[in-house]
């Protein structure tokens, strides 16, 4: 039996390669295979720091009874969610069919050519609680496709075009919701929140940081709203989230989730996503509040993205495990039960070495953040670092069919096969982006461009296009047709599910991140604030309108949306701060660069774009076609703040006292 896993990409694949189970990656040969044995075909789906993806490995597909079994009556391929998440979501939509508490691992059961008719998550090895066991539903599986197979192909092609038809009914270009809207929106939040022991919900309990981002992002008055409800609320949610047990008080680390509605018991992994969103959140409550809660918790959640996750070669891991061994033996969550000195004496938990472009995105946006409010130059750096190697690594540059676009994953130097997909650009693009705003490299906010112009979608093969990705010019988008999205992946759709019509089209389900139409939404509209570009404002606001219905319903799965939706409905601000020479490069250097502390006073802004750059980089960014930078300079030879609404700024500003606590201009 060939071991096709050994060489994978993804570590969670590779943790499956000696299973007794013949394994395939995932890829048209499994399907293939399928067809020409007349069989079924199991797609289980996990990640690395998934427990109960473990747990289903050392218990089912290490028996090699059990393998046995699968093996002579299906073909079954093993997927990486975090590696292909075309794929997770596009099975995800078809397992909801079936089950109603989705989640890895996910065991969907489908015909060769690739279309769901039963689905699971974890499976146990013996029945338990009204569980089957998974060797009972391996065989109703095999007998309903040996005595029933007309009817289980006839229910999986219905369940295929149902979830076809219900993606393409959210296409965009739908009205964005009102204030009223969005008001009632904070008041339903506000009616989810646990006020014992704060977040939302019972239990499981979840960060739901994009949630948060939308409430705090909130203005202090609101239509329907109570003065100050949903910025109150988040605040409120992430200082008890902040001090409860799921977060690590030793590296400063979220867990994933709590099994109890008092945060209780995490669920000990890591992961990327959700601590860079997390790290952004406290601190944008730091820039508000000025509060030493939100400040530790930020310092803490960055220095353990730097000190843990950040590889040798600059890029983030995407998860820490939650199990290690302790005192010799493999326990889950163990290691975080030990203080620090403790923890010296023993084995880390593994990390999942796999850099994944989207998540290093929002942790290069975030840590960018963080050096910039708190004039620490380690978090800038680190994120320098990451969006460095990405740049280097994950940029295709020797093709001329694949020049500028991205790589998914990578791991050791090694290049995933998996498409880039739009999380992948936006979120990049929109990490490049903060990281120019806070260094003033005008080669970050560049790139970010030509990551987003390779999204946009043209309304027609147009001789005028331009040649350069990097020219300010671009076909009009197509947000005259009804139904039309104004962005896709360069490399287009996973190539298996085109070719099985599987494909979602630019699926806008969210969950605990950014979905990717919202990321490269939000970048793009980043990219107005540069530029005064049009097009990317047009684009972002007609992606939107794919969230228009679903949003304000269901707060909690929409919250990256929601949060941009409000943002295209306020008024356009935009701060630059002008240094006349090069910004320091350690915190005892900020004072003589910045004598009467205008630049720490802008540290606080936390509404609409920011930007410091000394006069040369203004004028770089100038030449590039950054219009916001047009003609700023210093006065006096002292740093000065440009505050601009819609692309028209007041005069200039050299004295702090000119700006209120939040770096904005007093009347």
């Amino acid at each position: 039996m060939p071991n096709r896993l050994a060489t994978a990409i993804s570590p969670y694949l590779r943790s499956h390669a000696d299973n007794p189970v013949d394994w395939h990656g995932w890829g048209a040969d499994a399907f293939a295979e399928a067809r020409a044995r007349d069989l079924p075909v199991l797609v289980s789906i996990g990640y690395s720091t998934c427990h109960w993806c473990h747990v289903m490995a050392r218990e089912s597909f290490s028996d090699p009874e059990l393998a046995a079994y699968l093996n002579e009556r299906f073909v079954s391929i093993k997927v990486d969610r975090e590696e292909h998440p075309d794929v997770d979501a596009s099975y995800l939509a078809a397992a909801g069919a079936f089950i109603e508490g989705l989640g890895w691992p996910l065991n969907v059961f489908v015909t060769p050519d690739g279309r769901a008719f039963h689905a699971g998550t974890y499976f146990p090895p013996q029945p338990m609680r009204g569980q089957p066991a998974f060797r009972q539903v391996l065989e109703a599986v095999t007998e309903a496709w040996t005595t029933r197979r007309d009817e289980v192909v006839a229910s999986a092609a219905l369940l295929s075009a149902a979830i076809t038809e219900g993606v393409r009914k959210h296409r965009g270009g739908g009205a964005l919701p009102d204030s009223a809207t969005l008001g009632r929106t904070v008041a339903e939040l506000a009616a989810y929140e646990d006020t014992t022991h704060g977040g939302f919900g019972g239990a499981p309990k979840f960060p739901a940081a994009p949630a948060l981002s939308f409430l705090l992002a909130q203005p202090a008055v609101q239509p329907g709203v109570q003065p100050g409800d949903g910025r109150a609320l988040a605040l409120r949610t992430l200082k008890r989230m902040g001090a409860s047990p799921l977060r690590d008080p030793v590296e400063g680390g979220f867990f994933r989730y709590a099994v109890h509605r008092d945060w209780s018991e995490p669920h000990y992994e890591r992961m990327l996503y959700d601590n860079a969103q997390l790290l952004e959140l406290y601190t944008r409550a730091w820039q508000l509040t000025g509060e030493q809660w939100a400040r530790s918790v930020a310092e803490g959640v960055a220095d353990f993205l730097i000190t843990v996750m950040q590889l040798p070669g600059g890029g983030f891991a995407s998860a820490q495990d939650s199990e290690s061994m302790v005192a010799g033996r493999r326990v889950e969550g163990g290691y975080y039960a030990l203080e620090a000195e403790d923890r010296a004496r023993e084995t880390a938990p593994a990390l999942d070495e796999k850099v994944l472009t989207g998540w290093n995105g929002l942790a290069i946006g975030a840590l960018a953040l963080a050096g910039f409010a708190f004039a620490n130059d380690t978090f800038t750096r680190a994120a320098r670092r990451a969006a460095d190697f990405l740049l280097a690594n994950h940029l295709r540059a020797h093709h001329q069919e694949d020049r500028g676009t991205l790589v998914r994953a990578s791991i050791d130097g090694r290049i995933s096969t998996a498409p880039a997909t739009l999380e992948d650009y936006g979120m990049f693009a929109r990490g490049l982006l903060r990281l120019a705003l806070v260094t003033g490299e005008c080669d970050y906010a560049i790139a970010a461009r030509r990551l987003i112009d390779s999204t946009l979608t043209p309304a027609t093969d147009s001789p005028d296009s331009p040649d350069s990705p990097d020219s300010p010019n671009s076909p009009a988008l197509p947000v005259d047709r009804p139904g039309a999205q104004p962005f896709s992946a360069p490399n287009g759709p996973d190539p298996v599910l085109a070719e099985q019509g599987l494909a979602l089209d630019t699926d806008p389900s969210e969950g605990a991140y950014p979905s990717g139409l919202s990321a490269v939404a939000d970048a793009a509209e980043l990219l107005y604030l540069l530029t005064a570009e049009r097009r990317y404002r047009a684009a972002a606001e007609h992606a939107m309108g794919t969230f228009a219905e679903l949003a304000p319903g269901r707060p909690l799965a929409f919250g990256a949306a929601l949060r941009l939706i409000s943002q295209l409905a306020a008024p356009v601000e935009q701060l630059v701060v002008v240094t006349p020479g090069a910004l320091p490069d350690t915190v005892p250097d900020l004072a003589p660069a910045d004598p009467a502390g205008l630049l720490a006073a802008v540290r606080r802004q936390t509404s609409g774009l920011v930007a410091s750059v000394t006069e040369a980089q203004a004028s770089a960014f100038a030449a590039s076609g950054f219009e916001l930078f047009a003609e700023r300079t210093t006065r006096g030879g002292a740093p000065t703040a440009y505050l601009c609404r819609d692309f028209v700024c007041r005069l200039p500003v050299t004295d702090p006292d000119d700006l209120d606590p939040t770096g904005a201009l007093n009347p």
